[in-house]
């Protein structure tokens, strides 16, 4: 199929890719490098003139690769998932492999071995995927290879299942499953702590096995969670947005995948969706307010010139969702959230 490339920037985009891919995929020995995700995003939405500048601003963000360890082979690879000492032995791995293979075949043998563990790196290991995939989509060259491999090396370090929930009563419809998520218990702290409280979690299309229908709950989840944080993002305005691009990092995928891959990949998405929610519940919802008779162009603006990578990037999901509702989460999360100075 024909694609227009979005990110066809004068070769702005490809310049990024390759100043990041000098870096690694942390800082501080556990905060993710979001800069390929905001770049991808940018550069989707014809802003590449806004690239570079906005690297500037985080420039100080970036840290160096950390030392290889061995490499990975197709014979010891599975002791070395979500070990995050062979981050860059990993990122040297999908190298090679994208180098010999088509990437929807070097996709289609990974991603049900990574789909289980994309809650590591809070969920950004997923997210960093989706974007490397929609920027291939559009259009494939070295540095977007690259870059997909960079984004599959952090997830297989960060992979991180979660284990040990207990199903709870459901509901027919996304909003109203994550309605009857249940918040964790207070006093917990970081990401993982929290991850680790999550012991019941509401069942949602848990019985969808048709990839169409898959694709179609999948585009409901987006849209739902979308829509919550207008309501709920005050619990934390950061790691909500994460409740909504994860999943919508996975529905960008789907065209890559092999269709027997659209319902697991839903399920995984579900679960990622319905722990953030519970780990970061406010204590009660703010009334929704619509966004103020803004256009799609005008919501971007006010998140690049916001530049917080968190806002960029849930406002280009919500551009993908496209309704009212949407644009007004865009526009709450900035309000909400500190802007990147």
């Amino acid at each position: 199929m024909e694609t227009s490339d979005k990110h066809d920037t004068g070769g702005q985009f490809e310049e990024a890719l390759e100043r990041l891919h000098t870096r690694g995929p942390e800082r501080q020995g556990w905060l993710s490098n979001h800069a390929p995700m905001v770049v991808e995003a940018l550069a989707a939405h014809g802003r590449a003139g806004a690239v570079h500048r906005w690297l500037d601003l985080y420039e100080d963000r970036l840290e160096d690769f950390p030392d290889r360890v061995a490499p990975v082979t197709d014979d010891d690879w599975a002791s070395a998932l979500g070990d995050p000492r062979r981050i860059t032995d990993w990122t040297d791995h999908f190298s090679r492999a994208l180098a010999e293979r088509p990437f929807r075949s070097v996709l289609a043998e990974w991603w049900p071995r990574l789909l289980p563990g994309m809650y590591g790196g809070a969920t950004h290991t997923v997210i960093r995927a989706g974007h490397a995939v929609r920027a291939l989509e559009a259009g494939e060259n070295a540095p977007r290879l690259a870059e997909l491999a960079h984004a599959l090396g952090y997830w297989a370090a960060r992979h991180q299942p979660v284990t040990g929930v207990a199903a709870l009563p459901g509901a027919l419809t996304a909003s109203a499953a994550l309605d009857a998520v249940p918040a964790i218990e207070p006093g917990h702290l970081g990401f993982r702590d929290r991850l680790a409280a999550v012991r019941r979690l509401p069942v949602w299309a848990a019985s969808v096995t048709d990839p169409d229908t898959a694709r179609d709950r999948l585009t409901e989840l987006v849209r739902a969670t979308t829509h919550r944080y207008a309501t709920h993002g005050h619990g934390e305005p950061t790691m909500l947005a994460h409740a909504a691009t994860a999943p919508n990092a996975v529905l960008r995928t789907l065209d890559s995948l092999p269709r027997e891959l659209w319902a697991p990949s839903l399920h995984a998405a579900w679960i990622a969706s319905a722990a953030v929610t519970a780990m970061y519940a406010p204590a009660e919802p703010v009334p929704h307010r619509p966004a103020a008779a803004l256009t799609p162009e005008e919501v971007l603006e006010r998140a690049v010139a916001h530049g917080d990578e968190h806002v960029i990037k849930f406002t280009d999901t919500a551009l993908d969702v496209g309704d009212e509702p949407a644009l007004a989460a865009a526009v709450r999360a900035v309000e909400i959230s500190a802007p990147l100075v």
